[in-house]
C-alpha cells in the first residue's frame, strides 16, 4: 500500500497525454518555445551559474578547510540538488505552466508554493541587480590608467593623501567610501548615493531590454552571457597560474581538512549552497522547462546541468584560489621582509645576511643569544596557512580581493575590464531566471491585465523593481544587500524545496509522476530517483532547515560595518542589528515561507464559507 493523499479533480486540471501530443504537433499553445536545445541548456546554465560561483562558493571553501567543503558539496549535489532539479524540469515540462500554474494545477491549495517562489525570485532579484549595478560602476571606471582604486586620492587641500584611505587600503577605501559612501550603521540611511542610483537605473534598463520579449530576446542573449564567462575564466586561470603563490592557493583548495567533515555547519552550508548553485525553488527552472517539447529528455538535462554546475563551481574556485594564493603570498612576503628589515637594523647586520630561506634559523640563533632584544622588536607572526584561510565574505572577494590583485598585474585596466565583463555576464544570465520567475506568475495570477503584451509586463516589472531597489542606493545600501543575501534566500528556499518534494511524491502521486516521465522520455526513473524523491532529499532538507533555524536562534544577529572611528579599523567592525531588524527579517524569510500554509488556510476558509452560503440558498429555495 502506497502512501498518498486524496486529490480529487486532478485529471480535469492537467492536460492528458493525448492533449500534450496534439499541442506539441499543432503548436496550438500560446506559450513561446525554445529555438533549439542548445538555447535551453545555455539559459539554464546561465541561470544556475551566477556571481555566487565567484565569491560565495570560494568563501565557503575558505571557511571550511578548503577541499573538505568539496566533499559534502558534491555529495549533496547528487542527493539533494539533482533529484529536485529533475523534479522541477519534469513537472514544468509535463504541465506546460509557470511556477504558480503548475502547483495550482496539482492542487489549488498548493498555489501558495508558486507565490512563495515568485516572492523569493523578486527579493533575490532586487539585491542581485544591485550587485550588477556595482559591477557596472567598476566596469565603467576600469577604462582608466592607472585604475582609480590603485592609489589613494588627495585631500581637499591637495597636500597629502586622504587619511581614511591611508589607514585602510586603496581598494577598501574605493569600495566602501567612493563607490558606496557607507554609513556606520544600517539605521543611518545617509540619503541616496547618486552614482549607485544611476548605476541601478542602467542595470534595470539593460535587463529590461534583454528580457523585453521574454525568452525570445533573453534566449538570444545567453549565447554571449552564458559562454563568455567560461572564456574569461580560462584566461584568468592561465594568467593566475603565472602569478607567484598561485600553486599554494590551489593546494589549499584541494587539500581537505578532515576535521571539518565532522562539523555540522560544513554540511549545512554545503546543503544551502546547492540551492543557490541550482536556482532551485526560484520558479525560473519550472518556467524554462515548460517551453520544451513534450518528449524532451529532461532526465538527461538534469544530469548534464548537475555535472556542469558542480564542475563549474570547482573551476571558478580554482581560478579564485590562484588569486587568493597570489594575494596571500604578497602579504606573506611583505610580513617577512618587514621582520628581516627589523632584524638587520636592530643587530646592524650586513644586507642579505638574513633572507626568507634562512629566516627561521637566524631568528632561533639571535633569540638564543639576545632573547630580551628579540622580544622587544615586536616581530610579526607570518603564517602562510593563516593568510590562505582568511575568508573574505561575499562582495569583498570580488570588489576587494580581486581588484587588489588586479592592480598588481601589468596592464591592470585590461584585466579589470575582463573581470567585470565576466561578472556582468554571470549576473545578467542569472537575473533572466529571476525575472522569468516573477513575470510568468504575475500573468498566471491575473494580477496584470491579460491583454498586456510581454513588453508591457516586463517594463512594468522592471520599473517597480527599480523603485524598490532604491533601498540599496542609500549610503547604508551595503548593509541592506547583506541582510537580503543572508535571509531572503535561506529558509524560504529550503521550505519551498521541501514542500515541492512532498507535493509531487504524495499529493500529485509518485506513480503518476513516474508514468509522466515514462511518457515524456520513454523510460521509468530508476530506484535512485525514487528513493531520493520520497525519502533522502526531503530528509536532508528537513535536517538542514531545522539545524539552520536552531543555530540562527542561538546566535546574536550581528553585521559588519565600515567605521573609520572604530577601534578595530581598518578591519570591519561587528555590531548587533537594531531590534527592529527582526521585523524586516520576518518579511524577508518568514512571509515567503508562510505563504504556502497561509494561502491554503485562506482557501479552506473561502471554500467552507462558499459551501455554507450555497447550502443556505438551497435551504431557502
Amino acid at each position: 500500500m502506497r502512501l498518498g493523499l486524496s486529490n480529487p479533480g486532478l485529471d480535469f486540471r492537467i492536460p492528458s497525454y493525448d492533449d500534450l501530443e496534439r499541442m506539441d504537433k499543432e503548436e496550438a499553445e500560446d506559450r513561446p518555445k525554445w529555438d533549439n536545445k542548445a538555447q535551453y541548456i545555455l539559459t539554464c546554465v546561465g541561470f544556475c551559474i551566477g556571481i555566487g560561483n565567484v565569491w560565495r562558493f570560494p568563501y565557503l571553501c575558505q571557511s571550511h578547510g578548503g577541499g573538505a567543503f568539496l566533499i559534502p558539496y558534491l555529495i549533496l549535489l547528487v542527493l539533494e540538488g539533482m533529484p529536485l532539479l529533475l523534479l522541477e524540469f519534469a513537472i514544468g515540462q509535463r504541465l506546460r505552466k509557470g511556477s504558480v500554474g503548475v502547483w495550482r494545477a496539482i492542487n489549488p491549495y498548493l498555489t501558495g508554493v508558486g507565490i512563495a517562489s515568485m516572492l523569493v525570485s523578486l527579493l533575490i532579484g532586487l539585491y542581485y541587480n544591485t550587485l550588477i549595478a556595482w559591477i557596472m560602476w567598476y566596469l565603467f571606471n576600469s577604462f582608466q590608467d592607472p585604475l582609480p582604486w590603485a592609489q589613494c586620492p588627495l585631500n581637499e587641500n591637495r597636500t597629502e593623501y586622504v587619511a581614511e584611505c591611508q589607514e585602510s587600503s586603496t581598494v577598501d577605501y574605493y569600495f566602501y567610501r567612493v563607490t558606496l559612501n557607507s554609513t556606520t550603521t544600517i539605521a543611518d540611511s545617509g540619503g541616496l548615493h547618486w552614482p549607485v542610483v544611476l548605476s541601478l537605473l542602467t542595470a534595470w534598463t539593460f535587463i529590461c531590454i534583454c528580457y523585453i520579449r521574454g525568452i525570445d530576446t533573453s534566449g538570444k542573449a545567453v549565447y554571449i552571457t552564458a559562454i563568455l564567462p567560461y572564456i574569461v575564466l580560462a584566461i584568468f586561470l592561465i594568467r593566475g597560474l603565472t602569478l607567484k603563490g598561485a600553486v599554494s592557493g590551489i593546494k589549499f583548495l584541494f587539500t581537505p581538512d578532515v576535521d571539518e567533515l565532522i562539523k555540522p555547519t560544513t554540511w549545512l552550508d554545503a546543503g544551502a549552497q546547492v540551492f543557490y548553485a541550482y536556482g532551485i525553488a526560484w520558479g525560473g527552472l519550472i518556467s524554462f522547462s515548460s517551453y520544451n517539447p513534450v518528449h524532451n529528455n529532461c532526465m538527461q538535462d538534469a544530469v548534464i546541468l548537475s555535472a556542469i554546475t558542480g564542475l563549474t563551481s570547482i573551476y571558478a574556485a580554482t581560478v579564485t584560489y590562484t588569486i587568493i594564493g597570489f594575494r596571500a603570498t604578497e602579504k606573506y612576503d611583505t610580513c617577512m621582509n618587514e621582520n628581516i628589515r627589523t632584524l638587520l637594523n636592530a643587530f646592524d647586520l650586513p644586507e642579505n645576511t638574513v633572507t626568507q630561506s634562512n629566516y627561521d634559523t637566524a631568528l632561533i640563533h639571535l633569540n638564543s643569544s639576545y632573547p630580551e632584544t628579540v622580544l622587544g622588536l615586536g616581530l610579526r607572526t607570518c603564517d602562510m596557512q593563516k593568510l590562505l584561510s582568511e575568508g573574505v565574505e561575499g562582495t569583498g572577494l570580488a570588489f576587494i580581493v580581486f581588484t587588489e590583485a588586479i592592480t598588481e598585474m601589468p596592464g591592470s585596466p585590461a584585466w579589470s575590464v575582463l573581470f567585470f565583463v565576466m561578472l556582468l555576464c554571470l549576473g545578467i544570465s542569472t537575473l533572466f531566471g529571476n525575472i522569468e520567475g516573477v513575470v510568468v506568475p504575475l500573468k498566471d495570477l491575473n494580477l496584470l491585465p491579460q491583454k498586456w503584451p510581454q513588453e508591457a509586463l516586463t517594463g512594468v516589472t522592471c520599473v517597480v523593481a527599480f523603485i524598490i531597489s532604491l533601498l540599496f542606493a542609500q549610503n547604508s545600501g551595503l548593509y541592506w544587500v547583506t541582510l537580503f543575501d543572508n535571509f531572503a534566500g535561506s529558509v524560504p528556499l529550503l521550505s519551498i524545496g521541501l514542500v515541492e518534494l512532498i507535493a509531487v511524491s504524495y499529493i500529485y502521486g509518485i506513480d503518476r509522476f513516474n508514468k509522466d516521465l515514462e511518457f515524456m522520455i520513454g523510460k521509468k526513473p530508476c530506484i535512485f530517483w525514487q528513493i531520493s524523491w520520497r525519502f533522502i532529499s526531503p530528509l536532508i532538507i528537513l535536517v538542514i532547515l531545522v539545524f539552520y533555524l536552531v543555530t540562527q536562534v542561538q546566535e546574536e544577529l550581528t553585521y559588519l560595518v565600515w567605521d573609520p572611528n572604530s577601534e578595530v579599523f581598518p578591519v570591519l567592525a561587528s555590531i548587533p542589528y537594531p531590534s527592529w531588524i527582526n521585523a524586516i527579517i520576518f518579511l524577508l524569510a518568514g512571509i515567503p515561507s508562510l505563504t504556502v500554509p497561509i494561502y491554503a488556510l485562506c482557501r479552506l476558509v473561502f471554500v467552507c464559507c462558499k459551501k455554507k452560503l450555497k447550502s443556505k440558498k438551497t435551504t431557502l429555495n
